[in-house]
């Protein structure tokens, strides 16, 4: 009788776990590789394609030290929700898989470029698309968003401010001695020269083979870019997080009048609930911690009404 029961729990809890959503492999070209899941129940569900961060991020919004899985998970819970979701390797993960990465050829507007590529890609099946920008890519995917036409837009963690003014703020916190300089290279870089003698200090940051990633970066003020959005914006920022203050969103908002904006309580950059500074930052290193679920259900609700 024990052994009948236990089987039958058995039994059920693998019925219950089983996915309501498959999973496909995809090759968009052949440096920008992704995953779909779709649900099994295909009845016209959009698409949401996420965007990541910067850096060299994969799909599932982990960097070579750094896993965390926080868009594997945010994927997963919206295909749980009916929504498909397509999310891809930055180009750069397959360049540096074949050692082909030319860092002084890289520009903003290749993410922009790749952005478009996945979104029209998918338009001959899909006619309900959402952008899901994360951090850096909330930028990536509203000018993209001016340039295909898109149901939706969402931007997490997303600046409001010019890049290069948040470059600025973060050295006069860290490292004020070097503000001075930090200015005198940024001032150069937004008039778009290039420069040459950098402080030892700052070359990580401006050293000269990331020069050209930085103009085309610096082009670009996120609040004059979503205000030219004629279609729903959603503004999504947690209040843990230590990368982007909430001042951010704020911008975007005061930007964007008619966009939604939520503030998830105790939310990360990462996208991961934390209570404390510990917490937070040992979170950048657990693929085990979930995603938001107020974060997930936020955006199931913004997609599908």
């Amino acid at each position: 009788m024990k052994l009948s029961i236990l089987l039958s729990l058995i039994c059920f809890g693998a019925f219950a776990q089983e996915k309501n959503y498959v999973t496909t492999q995809m090759s968009i070209d052949e440096e920008i590789q992704g995953t779909l899941l779709s649900p099994k129940k295909q009845n016209n569900t959009p698409l949401a394609v996420l965007i990541a961060g910067s850096g060299p991020t994969d799909r599932d919004g982990n960097q070579a030290h750094l896993k965390n899985n926080s868009l594997k998970y945010l994927a997963e819970g919206l295909a749980k929700k009916e929504i498909s979701v397509f999310r891809y390797d930055k180009r750069i993960i397959a360049q540096m898989n074949k050692g082909t990465v030319q860092e002084d050829k890289v520009t903003f507007e290749d993410g922009v470029n790749d952005a478009l590529l996945v979104i029209n890609y998918f338009k001959k099946k899909y006619k309900n698309i959402i952008i899901i920008g994360h951090s850096e890519g909330a930028l990536i995917g509203i000018l993209a968003a001016q340039k295909t036409p898109v149901s939706k837009l969402i931007s997490i963690s997303g600046a409001g401010s010019n890049s290069a003014t948040l470059i600025e703020e973060q050295i006069k916190k860290n490292a004020p001695q070097l503000k001075e300089e930090a200015q005198r290279v940024l001032n150069l870089l937004k008039k778009g020269e290039q420069v040459e003698n950098i402080s030892p200090y700052l070359a990580p940051v401006f050293r000269k083979s990331v020069q050209p990633y930085l103009i085309s970066w610096f082009k670009y003020d996120p609040t004059k870019e979503i205000a030219k959005m004629k279609i729903p914006v959603f503004i999504i920022q947690g209040t843990n997080d230590l990368q982007v203050e909430k001042k951010e969103a704020q911008l975007l908002k005061e930007a964007q009048p008619k966009a939604q904006l939520l503030f998830v309580e105790g939310m990360n950059h990462i996208l991961k609930e934390v209570k404390t500074i510990e917490e937070n930052q040992q979170s950048y290193l657990n693929p085990d911690l979930p995603t938001s679920p107020k974060l997930i259900e936020a955006i199931a609700q913004f997609i599908k009404k």
